[in-house]
């Protein structure tokens, strides 16, 4: 799982002194955690304190996910992010996060396409030839 870089100090903290193999995150006797548990002794009503009453951790999940996608991230490093065996998995669950994908792909054509223009203005010849990638145009040399 990433971890951003606003968290490794906390994590740091958090793991200082520890074994490699101890765990991180522990039930109050020291077990491991279980989802159950947690939820109903902490999650829950932390949820409730912000306003967020029935909030699950599944759906931190989903946010997760639908952040990494705002910010960019293909279907490929979701899905390793997510731990989904396959893109396709992923893109079943979460399909509705890659809506604006080709708007997006639309615009980065059009910036690239206007680099290149920008480029052949600069350097006679150099940069891609866009009549190439057109169906049916010839090249003349």
């Amino acid at each position: 799982m990433p971890l951003p870089r606003f968290l490794v100090e906390p994590m740091a903290a958090q793991v200082a002194g520890r074994a490699c193999d101890e765990l991180v995150f522990t039930s109050p006797a020291g077990e491991v955690l279980r989802n159950n548990n947690f939820r109903r002794r902490v999650f829950d009503r932390a949820a409730e304190s912000i306003g967020l009453a029935g909030l699950t951790p599944h759906e931190l999940r989903h946010t997760a996910a639908s952040l990494a996608v705002a910010e960019g991230a293909n279907v490929k490093a979701v899905q390793r992010m997510l731990g989904h065996a396959s893109a396709a998995m992923t893109l079943d669950v979460y399909a509705d996060l890659f809506e604006d994908d080709l708007d997006q792909v639309a615009d980065r054509l059009d910036r690239a396409a206007g680099r290149a223009a920008a480029d052949s203005m600069r350097t006679d010849g150099v940069g891609p030839d866009l009549d190439a990638v057109r169906p049916g145009r010839r090249q003349h040399g």
